[in-house]
């Protein structure tokens, strides 16, 4: 995990079926890429959320 990596939220449409991935990344853009390393040109990616901390109570 890098310095300043936050986590996000990637929905993706993979074989006509939709999956939700969590990515730890930088940036939206560079969640988008490990998408794409990891499964290929195949996988349309839909959205790309940051993931909300919950604080603790």
């Amino acid at each position: 995990m890098m310095c300043g990596s936050k986590c996000f939220l990637v929905e993706i449409e993979r074989n006509g079926e939709k999956q939700i991935n969590k990515v730890n990344a930088r940036t939206p853009v560079n969640a988008r890429k490990v998408i794409r390393g990891k499964f290929g040109a195949d996988a349309e990616i839909i959205s790309v959320k940051e993931e909300k901390k919950t604080p603790l109570s």
